[in-house]
Parts: C-alpha cells; structure tokens; sequence
C-alpha cells in the first residue's frame, strides 16, 4: 500500500477536485478525511490545509483506505476548541449516491453477497444509465464522476456548487425522487407507481427495455425455478391467467423465464381470461420490468451532507482493485474484473518501457510520473478532465460574482 500511495495516487488531482481552485482555500482546509489503519484503527476528523500534507500524512499512517466528509465551518481538528458545539456544522460536501450489487441479491441468479460477474454487473450499468440522465437533465447538473467501488458498486459524486451546497432536506428530496424500489425481501409488490408514469420513468422504462430482455430474462433466468416463477404470478393482476400461466409451466419444467415473460402475451391474447383488464396487465408488466431492472439505491447515503464516503482512487481492501473512475460515456464497456489491482501495477512500473525503445535521456524519463506507464493511466486522466472542467466552471461562478459587486473597484 504505501508503494501506492507513493508513486501512483494522484494526490494533486484529488485536492485540486475537493478544492475547486489550485489555490489552497477552506473547501479543502476545513475538509474531512477519515482513516482506517491497518490495525482497523478509525481516525476521524482528519484536515489538511495542501494535498502535500495530507500525502505527508497518508505515508506516514499508511491508511488501508480513507473516507471524505464535508466541509466544515471551521478546521475539524480544532472542534474541540470551540466554546459552543453548535458552532461546528458541516456546511457542504457533494451529493453523493451509492449502488451496491447485495441490493440486488434478490432478483440475481449468477452470484450473491460479495460475488460478482460480468453477468450481474449489467445492474450497476443499467443503473448508472438511468441515475446519470435523471441527475443532468432533470436537475441540471453537470460535473457528475462515477467512481467503481473496488469490489461490488459504484459511486456518484457530484461536484456542482449547487448541489455541494444543499442541505439534508433538499439531499432527500432528490434521494426521494430517484427511489421506485421499496420493500425487503420478504415484502411483497416493490414498485407502486402512479399513471400516468412520470416522465423520469417514462424514460427510464425505455433506457431499461433491451436491458430486461438479455441482461435480465436470458442471462439471469429469474423465475426458472417454480417458486420463483410463482413470485412473476403474484405480480399479474388477472386470477384466471394467472391459472393458466401455471398450469403451462408446471406441464412444462425447464421453461426459460424468456418463454414465460412471452407466455403472458401469448395467453393473454388467446383469451384465457375472458374479463381481463389489458390496461392494468400492461401497467403490471411494466412494474415487473422497473423491479426487476430499476436502480436499487442505497439512499441512506445521499441524504445527510456530513456522510462520510470512500475517497476515488483509495484501494479495496478485498479485492485489491483501485476505486477508479467509470467513463460514462463508455460506461458499458467498463469491466469491473479488469480494473487493476495493486501488484500488478507495480509490476507494470517494473516492467515499462519506453514504447519506441529508443534510449532517452534520464531527465525526460524523470518527466514521466508512474502512473503514465501502467494501466492507471487512462483512469487518471478521465479524472483529471473531468477536474479541468469542474475547475473552469468554479472560475467563471467567482468572475460572475466579482463582475456583480458593486465594491469592485
């Protein structure tokens, strides 16, 4: 780990991304981090005024990962000191969402707990594709990073000084709108929309179609087993289909959940029920498909702005895979079993060299940092363009404001 830390963390990156300028101000000075030693020690309250003592103090601790908070209304080192509790509040941080793969272990066929595949790993694509669009187009926000948890999720972060800004309220508003799936396991219908659907889901049952049919009815087989197909009955609202769905099935063992999803239809349109409603069939069908592909947020972790959330780039401790950024716009290509781990990118540190093979001189080979000559290169370099960007907006909000102050001389 502190081989990582060393040559491959991108410590300027981060702080310039937590800052919002080059120059070192309160949004990083006053800033959380929490860190977990090895010892699983807890260090809470961390602050660091540059990203070189907070690098300083991370060789020092040598943390198995660490955490980033909010900013506070002063350096929460100095909490104690203060003569009225109140005075130390969290004042921003970004909003956050989290979706974690344990989520969907009910409607997951391939893996469960901690397990993944590529297979189940289309969940956390499909969800990152409907989240994403809500977030820009519904809300306006524009400086989202998606960030790969290191085993099982992923991340949203985002950095909009509106949305740093919010408060819990507003954080749950937002959590509030983008949740559809509620209920545990053992609860019954998990989605109870109202019709006509809003556009939000409107839009999202459209993103999520071609998803149900492959990544759900043919590469996950949901309801191959009796019990499980009896769970797809109980969503239909027609008792009479329903009797005839299940006497086709019994007669037929190995039906794939891709020929019942058709059967439905098939036998709807043949008249096995002679009173059906064929609105509210086609309202339950699309209730089964938001279940069964819909995002399953964690939504406990965008709602409070003093949430502590697993920094970009830090190292899982399981897995040994780096928390690297997700392309979104090359989201589904992203594979989470790919993503490097530590050995082997000290290994391609190791192993590098130049591509031409041409001898170059030692001063343009100092040049070159060492994540440049390792897979981390291309997930280091999405971030720090998505940070230019975030930066330059930053630049034009204070410009703004200068240019509207009446004391400017």
């Amino acid at each position: 780990m502190l081989a990582f830390y060393q040559r491959l963390f991108p410590f300027r990156y981060l702080f310039q991304w937590l800052n919002h300028s080059m120059k070192p101000s309160n949004d990083f000075g006053h800033r959380e981090f929490a860190f977990t030693l090895q010892n699983d020690a807890y260090l809470r309250y961390q602050s660091f005024p540059t990203s070189d003592l907070l690098r300083k103090d991370i060789l020092r601790l040598n943390p198995s990962r660490f955490e980033i908070g909010p900013v506070y209304t002063t350096n929460p080192r100095d909490r104690k000191t203060l003569r009225k509790s109140t005075a130390f509040r969290a004042l921003a941080k970004e909003l956050v969402f989290d979706i974690d793969l344990t989520d969907y272990d009910e409607i997951r066929t391939c893996c469960d707990k901690a397990n993944i595949c590529h297979k189940c790993w289309s969940f956390i694509t499909m969800a990152i594709k409907v989240v994403d669009v809500a977030l820009r187009d519904d809300f306006g926000f524009q400086h989202i990073i998606w960030v790969y948890s290191g085993r099982r999720g992923a991340h949203a972060w985002i950095s909009d000084k509106r949305a740093r800004t919010m408060d819990d309220q507003r954080r749950r508003a937002i959590a509030g709108y983008l949740e559809v799936i509620k209920g545990g396991a053992q609860s019954g219908k998990k989605v109870n929309v109202k019709r006509p659907l809003h556009p939000h889901l409107a839009r999202s049952l459209d993103i999520l179609k071609e998803h149900f049919q492959k990544d759900v009815l043919v590469d996950q087989d949901p309801w191959a087993k009796p019990e499980k197909a009896e769970r797809l009955l109980q969503l239909l609202p027609d008792k009479t289909l329903n009797d005839a769905l299940r006497k086709k099935w019994d007669s037929a063992p190995g039906r794939s959940s891709l020929n019942k999803w058709a059967d439905i239809d098939a036998l709807a349109k043949a008249g096995a029920s002679k009173n059906l409603d064929r609105k509210a069939l086609l309202e339950a069908k699309q209730d089964i498909v938001l279940e069964y592909t819909y995002p399953r947020l964690d939504v406990e972790v965008s709602k409070k702005v003093n949430h502590l959330l697993k920094s970009p780039f830090v190292v899982h401790p399981g897995t040994g895979r780096v928390c690297v950024p997700i392309d979104i716009q090359r989201v589904e290509e992203f594979d989470p079993l790919g993503v490097p781990t530590v050995t082997e990118l000290l290994h391609e540190i190791d192993a590098w060299e130049p591509p031409n093979k041409k001898p170059e001189s030692e001063e343009d080979t100092k040049k070159m940092q060492d994540y440049e000559k390792t897979s981390l290169k291309a997930y280091v370099e999405h971030f720090r363009s998505h940070v230019g960007v975030l930066l330059k907006a930053e630049q034009g909000i204070k410009r703004e404001r200068a240019d509207d102050d009446p004391m400017e001389f």
